[in-house]
């Protein structure tokens, strides 16, 4: 886990080297797509802009943090093929390395998130339902990087189908909009797997209640994926080396 953690932050360090910014450049690029976003999706949706930014912020940093995990996932494993086949080494690492990268530039965004909230005055609500909202997200995350990690190794065609799955998901999830605007429609969107996801972290921080059904179907979801990761894992583990 300390190998991992540290792998995580070097790519980061090596990412930005040589900028004076360094990974704060993503902030500043989240910066300028918030308040981008945020002026033209509130006039188009005919919303106030003091109830919408911050519900945009934390949406794009949260679904940035999901997206980028789920496209890296499909090459966790065949990016690493020399590492694989040089020494034995737990496949958890390259698992924990990437979720460390993906967090740290999670933690870089939260600053545009922080001073949307600050300015327009979010109070946040039941702050301590973020914390098993976010050990969700972390054990979903290893689901998803174990599963997608060893499809993406055998088959090749998995990254370009997964990248264009992700963008018909960013417009059919609630993200650049409420959900309460597709009436009683509201219901079918519970099967949408990131949904209920995105809605468990991010309805607390807006200070919004949270229903039962939003935190009862993430764990129908994420128990879905994690009996899909053991499966698949446990059976054709040991053949990763030959397929990266």
């Amino acid at each position: 886990m300390p190998l991992a953690m540290t792998l995580g932050w070097l790519d980061i360090k090596m990412r930005y080297r040589g900028s004076m910014l360094g990974p704060f450049w993503l902030t500043i690029t989240t910066a300028v797509m918030v308040a981008a976003l945020g002026v033209l999706y509130a006039e188009l949706f005919n919303m106030v802009l003091r109830d919408y930014l911050p519900f945009l912020a934390l949406s794009l940093v949260l679904w940035g943090y999901i997206s980028t995990l789920i496209s890296e996932s499909t090459v966790v494993f065949s990016q690493e093929s020399r590492m694989i086949q040089a020494a034995r080494m737990p496949f958890t690492v390259f698992a924990c390395q990437a979720i460390t990268r993906n967090l740290l530039v999670l933690l870089h965004n939260a600053v545009v998130v922080l001073a949307v909230f600050l300015i327009f005055g979010v109070t946040p609500y039941h702050v301590w339902l973020i914390l098993p909202a976010l050990g969700l997200w972390i054990v979903d995350s290893f689901a998803v990087m174990f599963c997608l990690g060893l499809l993406g190794a055998r088959f090749r065609d998995i990254p370009p189908i997964v990248t264009s799955l992700l963008q018909v998901f960013f417009f059919i999830t609630p993200i650049i909009w409420r959900p309460e605007l597709v009436g009683t429609l509201q219901h079918w969107i519970l099967l949408d797997p990131f949904y209920p996801l995105l809605a468990i972290m991010r309805t607390p921080l807006l200070g919004e209640p949270l229903p039962g059904a939003l935190w009862g179907m993430a764990l129908a979801h994420s128990a879905v994926l994690i009996a899909l990761a053991v499966l698949v894992f446990t059976r054709f583990r040991a053949r990763i080396a030959y397929w990266v």
